[in-house]
């Protein structure tokens, strides 16, 4: 099969488009012939090995989470998915990925692909839509008529962050860039602040959740605006224990789990055409290098995908 491989850490002049084994699915795990994969952040840092500690990487290594396609060949043990099936989610962190034309996954962390969505549609969904709905529901535990404060929300988190919270029937204020305010309440938040001329914290009180995407000082000043008992939960770093004692806050830092029980619900809402996502830019699978410079420029709306296979 054809792959992208990394064979020294670095960035993306490192990635080369190679000849490589499909894998073989192990007990519990089917393999899927990608459509389309999208390109994440952490991606990038797994290659410059700026996550050793946390995530082990074995070079070479395969890059790519996100995905959509179909069912090739079911493992040992897979009664729930048929071979056939168009299937979406994620691999997990820092494993051989799926920026290839077949990956192995567990068949514990896909869903089928929502009906309504392309595969380079259902491709972007995955870590950011996880991300987002147990960020906001899990740790942040969101309420209908509580208020959430998004820190990013125009990025490939916030985007589903918005939509989701919105859903829930939560009122949702959002920071973002001038350039995304329209965006950004096009996605269903009620209050959107220019983080660039507007200091958040000076207009912004007593809300039930603050779900930082931002981190730094934007995670630091996030704790003044929680009302006594509010919860604050960061994708970036770990708050610090003496300012959510000392603001009488709940403060956690938290990772994604790939989840295929939660992606069928995420499925659920697409179908119903209760949420959407957003594709910037499509990459064909020789092009990932251009596809992860476009990611490090930043601030873009929705997600990059590359596509894979007709």
């Amino acid at each position: 099969m054809k792959a992208i491989q990394l064979h020294e850490f670095g960035g993306p002049e490192n990635l080369r488009l190679e000849d490589a084994r499909i894998p073989e699915p192990r007990v519990g795990e089917v393999l899927v012939r990608v459509a389309a994969a999208s390109v994440n952040p952490v991606d990038a840092k797994l290659a410059k090995n700026a996550l050793r500690g946390f995530v082990t990487v074995d070079l070479p290594w395969i890059p790519g989470a996100d995905f959509s396609g179909l069912i090739v060949t079911l493992g040992p043990g897979i009664d729930d998915f048929n071979i056939g099936d168009a299937v979406f989610g994620s691999r997990p962190t820092g494993s051989q990925g799926t920026s290839a034309e077949f990956v192995a996954v567990p068949a514990s962390t896909i869903a089928l692909k929502p009906k309504l969505l392309t595969h380079v549609e259902a491709a972007s969904v995955p870590i950011g839509a996880l991300t987002a709905w147990q960020g906001l529901f899990d740790h942040g535990r969101l309420q209908p008529g509580q208020t959430v404060l998004i820190h990013g929300g125009s990025g490939g988190v916030g985007t589903f962050a918005v939509q989701l919270a919105h859903w829930k029937g939560a009122n949702v204020i959002a920071t973002c860039s001038a350039e995304n305010l329209d965006y950004v309440r096009a996605l269903g938040a009620d209050e959107v602040i220019d983080y660039e001329i507007t200091r958040f914290q000076t207009v912004v009180k007593h809300v039930d959740l603050v779900f930082d995407l931002v981190g730094g000082e934007t995670l630091q000043n996030s704790f003044g605006v929680l009302a006594p008992g509010g919860r604050l939960v960061s994708t970036v770093a770990q708050p610090p224990e003496a300012e959510a004692t000392k603001y009488e806050v709940y403060a956690t830092q938290m990772h994604m789990e790939a989840s295929g029980p939660d992606l069928a619900e995420i499925a659920a809402l697409f179908d119903s055409g209760a949420i959407r996502t957003f594709v910037t830019e499509t990459y064909p699978l020789e092009r990932a290098a251009e596809a992860w410079h476009k990611m490090a420029e930043g601030h873009t709306r929705g997600k990059i995908v590359l596509e894979v296979a007709a």
